[in-house]
Order: structure tokens, then C-alpha cells, then sequence
């Protein structure tokens, strides 16, 4: 039985890549708050700021394998720094924004791009990377976390920060933060993990496109994929939609903002909880456990009574359950084919999730222009939760290629 603890390099990384997430997935969950005031504004239905945002994950998805390879094979700290000087002329661009096309520009192709660079996959895998295998899925429940505080952290504040100075100036001081993710990036410099009682005898090295035939050819793993398209389209959904949904029906701004933040201050234990059972339980299974109780949770949602209460107490039960899906996710991809392809693995299940957020953000703008309510979406999301219990079922984490 290993001993292994955290290294110091080990730690150090935990800690940049902690900052690093909170900023970047803190100020991206406060994007739902920019559709009513820009809306407004502009004369845009809620279709032209929800096309945007779906613009976006599509970009980040499709993007992200590419991202992830460059990760691989040039190192975690470039690509990071390089993201987050993008993602700060995105939100300056998208600061002065005043047509669909520079919404799209800005929100859409830049942001898309910067998020590739500074979100999970990129940022897990060099956790992971960095990680003993038996602490792997712990270090990713923590960096997880991370994220999920940044959340909780600036929902509040972009509020405060939109009320005080307004919509625009509220992105021109979430760029002049995320510019801190530059200098952070050179915090993530731990060495891949080598376990010393390994082989001496080294397996020849795989070409990327090798890899990416011995992953198509592996059911389970695009099983996988299908089930993140559904954590895509629920998170994104809720997280674009839930405020304006509320605002709907009588409730102000606050409550929409206070729901978000919930979410993402009980996701911090949700992550961690993840991380923590998927090192001493199936990850399959757990996450069949994940998808049936969103389902469960957005049922009951719909059928109470809408109060102060019971939506507080859906924000706390889809914290719990939020991104919990990312670090068990993660952990099956390195089970699957360990952690040297591990970024850019990842960033391909990724793309998956990005296919379920486009259709979960644009969708939901869609359907409330047309309708006047989210109902059919509601329906969709609970059907999804279902479909992502029963193709977890052929999802295994046999190691089709090894350390």
C-alpha cells in the first residue's frame, strides 16, 4: 500500500490552480446576470445574449482537444498564461459590445477560446498529472472545489458591481482580476508524477492520432461523453436561465443571484465529496448516483410551491450535485488512459459537455422568445437526467492504455 502524500511542488500547483479556477469559472457562472440588464439595453430578446453564450461553450468544446494537446505537449503554464490574456480582451471587448456580431466576437469566439485555456480540463489534467494515482481523484475534488468558491465569491460581487457601477464597468473590473491569471500560471510546475516501483522497461511512445483510434475504438469512453453532454446542458441551462426563469415569476434579481451563489458554495463540498468516494468507490456508479438525483431534485423543483425556500433549497441540492460530475468524470478518462494523453483525452469527453451547454444555453433563450416560459426545456433536462443514468450502465474503467 502506497504512502504517498502531496509533494511541495504538488501543493503549490494545488494552490495556483485553485486561484486560477476560482477566477475564471467565478466570473463565467456571473454571465447569466448580463442577460436581463444588456437585454434591456439593447432591445435584444433574450435569444441574441443566449446564441452568444451558446457560441461560447460550442467554441471552448470544439477547441478544447486542440488546447489539451498543445497542454500535453508544451506544458500546462504556457497555455494557461496564454488564456488568460485572452480572456481579459474578451471581457474588455465584450465590455463595449453593443450588436449581436460583437457579442458574439467578444462572449462567443474569445471567451470560448480563453476558456479552453483556463478551465478543467487543462487545469485537472495537470493536477492529475502531478498527483499519485491513489490521491489522483482527491487533488482533482479539490481543485474542483476551488472553482466552485470562485463562484460563490462573485455572483455576489458582479451583482454589488452592476448595481454600483453597471453592467459595463462591472466587466471592465472582472478583466482587470482575471489579468491575475497570467503571472498565476507559473505556479503550475510539478513534475509528473513516477511511480518508483513501476517497470524500468518503458512503453513506446503513441502519436496523438494513435490515441485518438485506440479512444474511438472504446465504447465506454464515448459512453461517457454522452453522459457529460447532459451535465452540460443541465449546468449551463440552469446557470444562464434560473435568474431570468425567476424574475418570471415575481422574484428580483437578488434571489436569482443568491441561488447561484448557494450553488456554487455547496458545490465546493459536492467536488471534494466526489473527489474523496471516487478513490474508494466505482466512479460509475457514483455518477449514476449524480445524474438520477438532479433529475429527482429538478422534479421536485417544478412541483412545490415557488417560494424564498424551496428555491434556496434546490440552489443547496444542485450545489451538492453541480460539477461533482467534473473530477469523477476526469478520473475515469486517467483510469482509462492514463494521465500522458490525459489533457487532451479529457478536453474530447470536454467537447461533449460543451455540445450539451450550447443546446442547454441557446435553447432555453429559444424556447422562453417563443413560448414566454422554459417548460419544455424543464422537460428536456428531466428526460436528459434519465438518459445519463442508463448509459453510465457500459461505462467501465477498465485501463485500455496504462501508465
Amino acid at each position: 500500500m502506497s504512502n504517498a502524500q502531496f509533494s511541495k511542488p504538488l501543493i503549490y500547483m494545488l494552490i495556483g490552480s485553485a486561484i486560477i479556477l476560482a477566477l475564471s469559472l467565478g466570473v463565467r457562472h456571473a454571465f447569466g446576470l448580463y442577460l436581463v440588464p444588456m437585454s434591456h439595453e439593447f432591445g435584444w430578446g433574450h435569444n441574441v445574449f443566449s446564441l452568444a453564450i451558446a457560441m461560447q461553450n460550442l467554441i471552448w468544446g470544439a477547441v478544447q482537444p486542440i488546447t489539451g494537446a498543445f497542454a500535453d505537449k508544451y506544458g500546462s503554464k504556457i497555455v494557461v498564461a496564454v488564456g488568460g490574456a485572452l480572456y481579459t480582451l474578451g471581457l474588455l471587448l465584450m465590455a463595449v459590445s453593443s450588436t449581436g456580431l460583437l457579442l458574439n466576437l467578444s462572449v462567443g469566439l474569445i471567451l470560448g477560446l480563453a476558456l479552453s485555456a483556463t478551465s478543467f480540463p487543462v487545469l485537472l489534467s495537470a493536477v492529475g498529472r502531478a498527483a499519485p494515482p491513489e490521491k489522483r481523484s482527491l487533488a482533482m475534488g479539490i481543485a474542483s472545489a476551488a472553482g466552485s468558491f470562485g463562484q460563490f465569491i462573485m455572483l455576489p460581487s458582479t451583482l454589488l458591481l452592476l448595481q454600483s457601477v453597471g453592467w459595463s464597468g462591472a466587466l471592465i473590473v472582472s478583466a482587470i482580476l482575471i489579468a491575475l491569471i497570467v503571472p498565476l500560471a507559473w505556479m503550475l510546475k510539478a513534475p509528473m508524477y513516477q511511480n518508483s516501483n513501476a517497470s524500468s522497461v518503458s512503453q513506446p511512445a503513441l502519436g496523438f492520432k494513435q490515441v485518438l483510434v485506440i479512444a474511438k475504438n472504446h465504447k465506454p469512453f464515448w459512453f461517457l461523453a454522452l453522459g457529460f453532454f447532459v451535465c452540460g446542458f443541465q449546468v449551463v441551462f440552469i446557470g444562464i436561465h434560473l435568474p431570468s426563469y425567476l424574475i418570471d415569476h415575481g422574484f428580483n434579481a437578488t434571489t436569482g443571484t443568491v441561488f447561484l451563489a448557494l450553488v456554487g458554495l455547496f458545490n465546493i463540498v459536492g467536488t471534494y465529496t466526489a473527489g474523496w468516494l471516487g478513490g474508494r468507490y466505482s466512479k460509475p456508479h457514483l455518477l449514476m448516483w449524480l445524474y438520477g438525483l438532479r433529475g429527482i431534485a429538478i422534479i421536485t423543483f417544478l412541483i412545490l410551491p415557488l417560494s424564498i425556500w424551496t428555491i434556496y433549497a434546490f440552489g443547496i441540492i444542485m450545489g451538492l450535485l453541480w460539477l461533482s460530475t467534473v473530477p469523477l468524470t476526469n478520473g475515469i478518462v486517467a483510469n482509462m488512459f492514463g494521465i500522458k494523453y490525459l489533457t487532451m483525452l479529457s478536453g474530447v469527453v470536454f467537447f461533449t459537455h460543451q455540445v450539451g451547454s450550447f443546446f442547454g444555453g441557446w435553447l432555453g433563450g429559444l424556447n422562453h422568445d417563443l413560448t414566454g416560459n422554459y417548460n419544455a426545456i424543464w422537460i428536456v433536462s428531466i428526460a436528459l437526467s434519465a438518459f445519463a443514468v442508463l448509459v453510465h450502465f457500459w461505462v467501465d474503467e477498465e485501463h485500455v492504455i496504462h501508465d
